[in-house]
């Protein structure tokens, strides 16, 4: 290879906080003496990111016998036996990053399986990985890969993981799995510790204690611990990784990886953190710093902290700092926010061959105040029984002065209540800030592959119910159109969402589609900016992934609404006394009365034919309980998408299959032409997908 090539690669491991090694001719043996020793390996092995020529490599080897610093040998192989080690190196470990290690490799040949180790001093190595590169962009071969989210080891096995390499071993070499990718919610920082737990149960699951702070701090009225510093982050990581599965999945597949919430805080955007309990904001920049610096360390991904060395995170200094100036955009423009979250920059594009452009955006970072967490839209909701908002009131919050073209209400009003429009002379709220979006645009309209993927970690698709058809035996429902039963996410992010949609729609853009998570749930649909009664004009398609342990509203309602709660039927149906069965499912897809009408008769058929067509035309498929993992495949022609459900994760498989699947469904999907609307085929593959289709 020229040499400017190698200065190249340098320049980008230095960027990346990595150690270089370059693939090279002729193979040999190797002779690292290496004799695993995964005890001293306790997190394994990962890779992340890669691109046709490279990938990143990743492990953690502590010492404490009081050094500061040791190396490692790293070893590349084209076979797991290592007789044909391509690529070796050397690289440090040091107690300042929590002896994790990063390499990053490169002049592979694209496309191709590779075997990686980690040797120290004394011959004692660690387990060993198995990686890929991405094909070249012009490979026209058809390509997959996993998308999944929200793994609580607190409360749940990650039997998913399990399944998923299980299939991959047996699938055929062109069917496999190229990447995992995770959508967020790797860790979560909030924890129980044994006296906050009533019975020792959350729902259905009963709660362990793999993790103590060292230091920690007590929020939301005793409920949970949370990190308070560096050490408590990394604490919650050495718990993950130390999870047979999820090492075992790191160690057969890449991972690209981007943050949610549960990685810096539960409810924290920007560099505040709010908890449920907690009056007003906690400023906590040195915190989202530390969250960053604890995912650098130990997630492989191709990321920029500004002004790092080879070897550690560069944390800039910060000052908690309440903030009290925001830009047009809803940025907080206080200079600690803004060296806070922009110590690290998670959003990045991936290519893989001709036919995968991924695109990842960050959707907590920059993201506005939420419009609906104002004091001063209470009094709206005093004495309301149902717990949902109007369709039309979220859209007045959404949009605030560019409602209705630039004519919002003087007033926000609910039923005979109203409120001062708070939101009149404020800006659409935003989930991806000025600067990202821009990037995130222009990305999108640049992208060549035939596949446009947008990997999210907040679903898109709209959540509303018809309540206008609400029976009055079950409450008054005090508006005339839609209820919202959820405003966190991208389904009501309306402004915005619409300016990418559109952006799409102009651009003449096809084979546009959404992975994303956090819902805990499976949906799968359409992507378009308004449903009925405005126009409906799908750009694009889109999916969101069950969760891998975390608990879904299905499992959470059949604990929380009591049999004698009139509202129960419009969630769970015990049909003659028998098990529990989800008709949110119904009343999300289908409406109210199909809802009701299969709590009462038990019947699919009956529910489906009192359907609301009106109500959800986006929507081919919603399960609220689902747990699992998806699959996507692509070619020149075609995106299937599988989601592989799994019981719920309450016990942990003895099997080495991960246990059995619940249903296995796929979602077909033909490329179209620009100006057409894309077409969803369903087929339930195995298993039962009950009231979810």
């Amino acid at each position: 290879m020229p040499i400017i090539d190698r200065r190249e690669f340098l320049k980008l491991a230095t960027a990346l906080g990595a150690t270089l090694a370059v693939g090279c001719v002729p193979v040999r043996t190797s002779s690292s003496g290496w004799r695993e020793r995964r005890d001293l390996y306790p997190q394994g092995v990962a890779s992340g990111d890669p691109d046709e020529h490279s990938v990143l490599l990743w492990t953690r080897r502590p010492y404490a016998d009081g050094r500061e610093r040791a190396m490692l040998l790293v070893e590349v192989a084209e076979d797991p036996a290592f007789t044909r080690v391509i690529a070796t190196t050397t690289a440090p470990v040091q107690a300042a990053a929590d002896w994790t290690c990063r390499v990053l490799v490169g002049h592979l040949q694209a496309a191709r399986e590779y075997w990686y180790r980690f040797v120290d001093d004394d011959g004692n190595g660690s387990r060993i990985g198995r990686t890929l590169t991405a094909p070249n962009p012009d490979d026209p071969r058809p390509t997959r890969f996993a998308f999944v989210s929200c793994q609580d080891i607190c409360i749940g096995y990650l039997n998913a993981y399990r399944r998923m390499i299980w299939e991959d071993e047996r699938a055929a070499p062109e069917e496999r799995l190229g990447f995992v990718l995770h959508l967020g919610d790797f860790i979560y920082e909030v924890v129980a510790y044994p006296d906050q737990v009533k019975n020792g149960h959350d729902f259905d699951r009963l709660v362990t204690f793999p993790i103590k702070y060292p230091k920690g701090k007590v929020v939301a009225k005793n409920r949970f611990w949370v990190p308070d510093s560096l050490e408590d982050y990394r604490v919650a990581y050495h718990a993950y990784l130390q999870d047979p599965e999820l090492q075992d999945a790191r160690a057969r597949w890449p991972f690209v990886a981007i943050w949610d919430n549960h990685e810096f805080s539960w409810n924290g955007w920007q560099s505040i953190q709010e908890f449920a309990g907690t009056e007003g904001w906690v400023p906590a920049q040195t915190l989202k710093v530390a969250a960053n610096q604890a995912w650098f360390e130990y997630q492989p991904a191709r990321v920029l902290p500004p002004g790092s060395n080879l070897d550690t995170f560069k944390a800039p200094h910060v000052v908690d700092t309440l903030i009290k100036d925001f830009d047009d955009t809803g940025l907080g423009t206080e200079p600690n926010n803004l060296a806070a979250i922009e110590s690290l920059i998670g959003y990045r594009a991936l290519r893989w061959g001709r036919h995968i452009d991924l695109i990842i955006t960050d959707q907590r970072s920059y993201r506005s105040r939420d419009p609906g967490n104002h004091d001063e839209i209470n009094p709206l909701f005093e004495g309301d029984k149902l717990g949902f908002v109007p369709e039309e009131l979220w859209a007045q919050l959404d949009a605030g002065r560019d409602y209705a073209n630039g004519h919002p209400p003087a007033k926000l009003s609910f039923g005979d209540k109203s409120v001062v429009n708070y939101r009149a002379a404020d800006a659409p709220q935003s989930m991806l800030g000025a600067k990202q979006k821009k990037w995130f645009l222009e990305r999108l309209r640049n992208a060549k592959a035939t596949w446009k993927i947008w990997g999210n970690t907040l679903g898109t698709p709209d959540q509303r119910v018809d309540l206008q058809y609400l029976p009055a035996a079950l409450g008054k429902w005090n508006d005339s159109g839609y209820g919202l039963p959820d405003t966190h996410d991208w389904g009501s992010m309306y402004h915005e969402r619409a300016e990418i949609f559109d952006a799409v729609r102009d651009a003449g853009i096809t084979g546009f589609a959404i992975v994303a998570g956090d819902r805990h749930s499976f949906w799968a649909g359409y992507a378009a900016k308004s449903l009925p009664p405005a126009a409906f004009e799908p750009v694009g398609v889109t999916f969101v992934g069950g969760s891998i342990t975390s608990v879904g509203s299905a499992e959470a309602n059949e604990h929380s609404l009591k049999k004698d709660n009139p509202l129960r039927p419009l969630y769970v149906a015990n049909i003659n006394g028998g098990p529990p069965q989800c008709t949110e499912n119904l009343l999300l897809r289908h409406g109210v009365r199909s809802a009701l009408e299969f709590a009462s008769s038990g019947s699919l058929e009956k529910a489906h034919a009192v359907s609301n067509p009106e109500l959800a035309p986006h929507l081919t498929f919603v399960d609220v309980g689902g747990h699992g993992y998806a699959t996507v495949r692509v070619d020149a022609h075609t995106m299937v998408t599988e989601f592989v459900c799994i019981p719920r994760p309450i016990e942990r498989s003895p099997g080495v299959d991960g246990g059995p699947l619940r249903y296995r469904v796929r979602h077909e999907v033909p490329l179209w032409r620009a100006g057409e609307r894309p077409r969803m085929r369903q087929t339930v593959v195995e298993g039962d997908a009950g009231l979810a289709v």
